[in-house]
């Protein structure tokens, strides 16, 4: 079987490179192709039909005026190809409504409290993204806001006193999956084996391979 071809997009928040590139290279089945957002919507190569899955990693605040840009973000869901909206992606775009119910998060303010040790739990383990899982401690940060509603599927959270409940859920937008990760600041996380695998899973769920 072909590997997932995996657009990972970025913009506007600095990252551990080599971290968050390990991530990736650790998932055996997925070709990524990391890239700004400003390239994706681009679209040089005429290949953007082409991705299973689009992971988005970018934290823009401003919506997007009328352009490649917001084009790009709008047809999102009009295929099936997953989006995963990974950590600070889920902060992006405060005032776009688009983007609010792709998150399922109406209310996006927030606070954050970086270098938090978690206890994760699992939700929902018959969800294919958890399968093999268990509950674990990582280190991450943490956001202090609104969980998603009563639309989406909850597959991890905390009882941290200064982080949201919910970590990870999934939901459909228009005719995608969407699965949505609130961890993911650095190496702490992303070398974390648990973390990999919910990634991993998460990517293959969205590309209909599990």
């Amino acid at each position: 079987m072909s590997k997932i071809k995996t657009a990972v997009i970025t913009g506007q928040h600095a990252f551990d490179v080599l971290g968050f590139h390990g991530l990736f290279r650790s998932i055996p089945d997925v070709d990524f192709y990391l890239q700004d957002l400003e390239n994706f919507a681009a679209d040089a190569g005429k290949v953007r039909e082409q991705y299973d899955v689009l992971v988005f990693y970018n934290f823009h605040r401003q919506t997007p005026d009328e352009g490649r840009v917001r084009e790009a973000i709008e047809q999102l869901g009009e295929n099936q190809a997953g989006i995963l909206v990974l950590h600070h992606a889920i902060l992006a775009f405060p005032q776009w409504q688009l983007w609010s119910d792709l998150c399922g998060i109406q209310d996006r303010s927030f606070g954050f409290k970086v270098g938090q040790n978690l206890r994760v739990d699992i939700a929902d383990p018959q969800h294919p993204i958890l399968q093999g899982l268990a509950p674990w401690e990582m280190v991450d940060e943490t956001y202090i806001m609104a969980d998603p509603g009563d639309d989406s599927n909850l597959l991890l959270t905390t009882d941290h006193p200064e982080s949201m409940k919910v970590l990870a859920w999934t939901r459909h937008y228009k005719n995608a999956r969407v699965f949505c990760c609130q961890s993911g600041h650095d190496n702490q996380v992303f070398a974390d084996p648990n973390f990999r695998m919910v990634i991993a899973q998460g990517i293959q769920w969205l590309a209909g391979r599990i």
